[in-house]
C-alpha cells in the first residue's frame, strides 16, 4: 500500500507545483475615473473645441470637477509653473491660448486631469517566489493626463498626452534567498546600536 501511495504522490506533485502559480500575488491599481481605458479618455479631450467648449459642456464629457475626483483646479500659479517652467521660456513661446490664460491672471484658471490603471501579476514557480530566489512580475496598465485651460467659462486651451499602453517585466535574483537581506539588516543593526 505505501508503494501505491507515493506513486500517487509522484504522479500528483506536477499538478501540486504548478497549481502553486495559482497562489502568487496580483495587485491592480487605479485612479478611479469616468473612463475605462486611454482611448476613451482622448475620445473625450477629442470633443473639446477651444472657444466653444463651455464648462456645461465638460459636465457633459464627465470632466467636472464636482463630479470627477480626480481633476485638480489649477489656479493661476499653477498654469505658470506649468507652462513657463524656466525664464528662458518667454510669452512669445506659448501657445495662444496659454498666452492669453496668464494674460488674464485671475480670471482664467485649469482643470489637470490625471487617470491611470495598472495591473502587477507575479508569475513564475511559486517556491522560488516565496523563498525570494527568484521574483517575476509582469505590470500592464495605461495612464492619461491633460490640462484644460478656461477663461470667461469658456475652453480656451487643451493638451492632452499619455501612454496607451504600458508593459514592464521585472526580475529580481537572490542567490541567498530568504538570508539574502538579513545580513544587510544586521549589519545596520550593529552600527545603529549604541
Amino acid at each position: 500500500m505505501p508503494r501505491v501511495t507515493i506513486r500517487l504522490a509522484i504522479l500528483f506533485l506536477p499538478l501540486i507545483l504548478t497549481a502553486c502559480a495559482s497562489l502568487l500575488p496580483r495587485a491592480h491599481t487605479s485612479t478611479v475615473g469616468p473612463w475605462q481605458n486611454y482611448h476613451e479618455a482622448q475620445q473625450a479631450f477629442g470633443k473639446i473645441v477651444p472657444y466653444q467648449t463651455t464648462l456645461e459642456d465638460l459636465k457633459t464629457l464627465r470632466l467636472d470637477p464636482a463630479s470627477n475626483p480626480n481633476i485638480t483646479i489649477l489656479n493661476y500659479s499653477d498654469v505658470i509653473r506649468r507652462f513657463i517652467p524656466s525664464p528662458s521660456v518667454s510669452a512669445e513661446d506659448l501657445a495662444p491660448g496659454v498666452r492669453e490664460c496668464i494674460l488674464a491672471k485671475g480670471a482664467c484658471n485649469g482643470y489637470e486631469i490625471v487617470q491611470q490603471s495598472s495591473v502587477r501579476k507575479r508569475y513564475g514557480n511559486f517556491w522560488s517566489d516565496f523563498l525570494n530566489f527568484k521574483r517575476k512580475v509582469e505590470v500592464t496598465g495605461w495612464s492619461f493626463s491633460g490640462v484644460i485651460l478656461v477663461r470667461d467659462n469658456v475652453v480656451i486651451y487643451t493638451l492632452a498626452g499619455g501612454q496607451p499602453a504600458i508593459y514592464m517585466l521585472e526580475e529580481s535574483k537572490n542567490p541567498l534567498g530568504p538570508l539574502q537581506g538579513s545580513g544587510e539588516s544586521a549589519f545596520r543593526n550593529s552600527i545603529s546600536a549604541p
